[in-house]
């Protein structure tokens, strides 16, 4: 399938988009090339087809849109920029905070956020439990980061000035069970939310929580 028609069939078929689907597939075109181009010195990603790229990342990263709570948004674990880069190309009213800890990862995210003009991003480079945001924070993101409690540990902080408010959605493949049950008591789970990516036939789930301070 051509890849333009791959990615707009996609696109058109994510429930809850809400956004200009031909602007959008213009940039996220344009960001599977900078991938590429990255990937041959830098190991982006293992995924190095662009149409694997299509369903495995853009549209894999755009099935949470609708589950995003607030505008001010952080992507943990980044790495090649999923899923904060299509969230933000898909809502540039909302900021998206980039934190990954590689510096050349991080190296690909500030000079992606220029090429593309995506001035609704920032990137931070570290450790996310050294991280400080001075903005409140309404969602935290990730996607193939670690176990639901590492990834609320790591992060909670984030979230402990807007912690009623705020909300952390984990992007997980199969129903993660043995996860759920070491989750500590005050990790509280909302909602666990089956997505279908489309033209991706693995499961997919998000698991939406909260942190209860003690």
């Amino acid at each position: 399938m051509d890849l333009e028609k791959q990615l707009h069939d996609g696109l058109e078929a994510i429930p809850g988009l809400n956004a200009d689907v031909a602007h959008l597939e213009s940039q996220l075109l344009r960001y599977i090339e900078l991938i590429t181009k990255w990937n041959n010195t830098h190991n982006l990603t293992s995924i190095r087809n662009p149409e694997s790229m299509v369903t495995r990342h853009m549209l894999d990263s755009l099935v949470a849109l609708p589950h995003i709570t607030g505008s001010n948004i952080v992507d943990i674990g980044s790495g090649a920029g999923l899923p904060g880069i299509p969230i933000a190309m898909a809502r540039p009213d909302w900021h998206v905070t980039l934190v990954e800890s590689s510096q050349k990862k991080a190296a690909f995210l500030l000079q992606a956020a220029v090429v593309l003009n995506l001035p609704n991003i920032s990137v931070k480079q570290g450790r996310v439990e050294k991280i400080i945001l001075e903005n409140k924070v309404d969602t935290v993101i990730s996607r193939a980061f670690s176990s639901l409690e590492r990834f609320m540990q790591l992060s909670k902080h984030l979230c402990e000035s807007n912690a009623e408010h705020c909300r952390f959605i984990a992007m997980k493949g199969a129903f993660p069970d043995m996860e759920l049950m070491q989750l500590s008591p005050q990790f509280v789970v909302e909602n666990i939310v089956a997505v279908s990516v489309p033209g991706l036939k693995a499961k997919r789930h998000l698991v939406v929580l909260r942190y209860r301070p003690a």
